[in-house]
């Protein structure tokens, strides 16, 4: 596995995700009430969930969800990558819904405080596994077509998973329980 071929896997990753934000944007735009259902599952199985942790519990908890959506993604590669895709799409759609929406009631200044402190080490993150997903998914491919064995070929794809997307989610949760709340409470 080349650098090159982990950019064109990662950039195909933002492509799927960037296309599906926009769709969640989009209904979202042209039907509020879209949105207010995806803010309200969100509340029920995410946000209620945290609340009540102090801010250490709150990082790890925010690490260790973070951590299995982003193997799932690098795991869904097994599947030829249409688990990596499906992922990365759902997740857009809902990240679009709920961004459309908290636009709509407070304003593109309070999104970016909301998103950008953690966002910047997230973000990559996530579509960093989803390119490492989908070349797992070319690995598999590779070999059924004659040219490779993939096992071999996963090992260099978890190394950097380890190396880079786990350092990355790591630093954004701790950002994202102790530095986002702050900026927010500046702002609101």
């Amino acid at each position: 596995m080349s650098e090159l071929s982990l950019a064109r896997a990662t950039i195909l990753a933002a492509v799927f995700f960037a296309v599906s934000v926009g769709l969640g944007v989009f209904a979202v735009a042209r039907d509020p009430s879209i949105g207010a259902e995806v803010m309200t599952l969100f509340r029920n199985q995410v946000v209620a969930g945290l609340l009540s942790d102090s801010r250490p519990v709150l990082a790890v908890k925010l690490f260790l969800n973070n951590l299995a959506a982003c193997l799932l993604l690098f795991l869904g590669g097994a599947s030829l990558g249409v688990v990596t895709v499906l992922i990365l799409s759902v997740n857009g759609l809902l990240i679009g819904a709920v961004t459309e929406l908290v636009r709509q009631q407070q304003g593109l200044l309070y999104i970016a405080a909301a998103l950008l402190p953690h966002g910047i080490f997230e973000i990559p993150a996530f579509l960093i596994a989803g390119g490492l997903g989908l070349l797992l998914g070319r690995e598999l491919i590779d070999e059924w077509q004659g040219g490779g064995d993939a096992a071999a070929g996963a090992v260099p794809l978890t190394r950097l998973f380890l190396r880079v997307v786990v350092p990355l989610l790591a630093v954004a949760a701790a950002v994202e329980a102790f530095i986002t709340p702050a900026i927010l409470s500046m702002i609101a």
